[in-house]
């Protein structure tokens, strides 16, 4: 699998993952808050399921 997250997409859904993460742990934020955990997987694997449906890659060819 190609990886279709690329540079600041990528260091910008992990920043977002990590930050809704520790919101809804350590603050008890809202239950919604753990959704921060898909920001921060597709960040990590520089891959995300949608940008592979709508044919969108924001890495560098």
């Amino acid at each position: 699998m190609n990886p279709n997250v690329g540079g600041i997409d990528r260091i910008l859904r992990v920043i977002v993952g990590v930050a809704l993460i520790v919101w809804a742990a350590a603050f008890q934020g809202p239950v919604w808050a753990w959704i921060g955990i898909l920001p921060l997987l597709t960040g990590l694997f520089s891959r995300c399921p949608a940008y592979s449906i709508f044919g969108i890659s924001s890495c560098k060819k």
